[in-house]
């Protein structure tokens, strides 16, 4: 994948923001970067500053600590752009009336793998740091999962109702259906990216595995 398609959502937020300098820009930048290739905790404020072709000091005159300098970047991302950005990408196959739930999985998957592949850097730092940052997770609740939870789940209770879906909580439904088809967005992209993927069939025994969980008994 280029390079310069992997910070998509962060640069389109930092082109935004007319209150930021040049120089909160070329850190910002290089935060970014830095983050999503070696996390926060492996990340030093002295390497962020290099890259960015600035003194250490310049950093926290502007962000007093490296914590509120992530926080600066992915909260308002989340709150700004990542949230309405993830939710109107996804309308798309939520808005769709597919004629079996296995339809609409395989287009919801899609979806996000597409979403992925064009926000790899926005993904990393998310997924990296939100389980250790009660702020970052607050944001994702709030921004995020609350308003598309809700619609997946009656999306699931339409299936169960035409017969298609197991007759249990549709709550449980959605957990087990998201957890797999993330699970398999975060081995294929971030943890063994490397790997020898038939990318087609991979997607396809995920769906197959999910399907083969949750159908109705004849």
């Amino acid at each position: 994948m280029p390079e310069q398609n992997q910070n998509n959502l962060f640069e389109e937020l930092l082109n935004q923001d007319e209150t930021l300098t040049e120089k909160q820009k070329k850190i910002l930048e290089s935060a970014i970067e830095i983050f999503a290739e070696k996390g926060y905790s492996a990340t030093s404020t002295s390497e962020i500053a290099k890259k960015a072709g600035v003194a250490e000091g310049t950093i926290f005159r502007h962000y007093k600590t490296k914590k509120e300098l992530l926080l600066s970047i992915v909260a308002p991302t989340m709150a700004k752009l990542v949230a309405p950005f993830v939710i109107k990408d996804l309308n798309k196959v939520l808005d769709t009336k597919y004629e079996t739930y296995e339809d609409f999985l395989k287009a919801l998957l899609l979806n996000r793998q597409a979403f992925l592949k064009e926000n790899m850097a926005a993904f990393r730092i998310l997924i990296q740091e939100i389980p250790f940052h009660p702020e970052l997770k607050e944001q994702f609740k709030e921004h995020i999962a609350s308003k598309l939870f809700e619609r997946v789940q009656k999306i699931i209770e339409h299936y169960q109702e035409l017969g298609q879906v197991i007759s249990m909580p549709s709550q449980s439904v959605l957990r087990f259906t998201l957890s797999s088809i993330f699970g398999f967005l975060v081995t294929r992209h971030l943890l063994l990216p490397e790997a020898d993927w038939d990318n087609e069939k991979e997607m396809e025994y995920t769906i197959q595995m999910i399907i083969n969980g949750v159908k109705a008994s004849d």
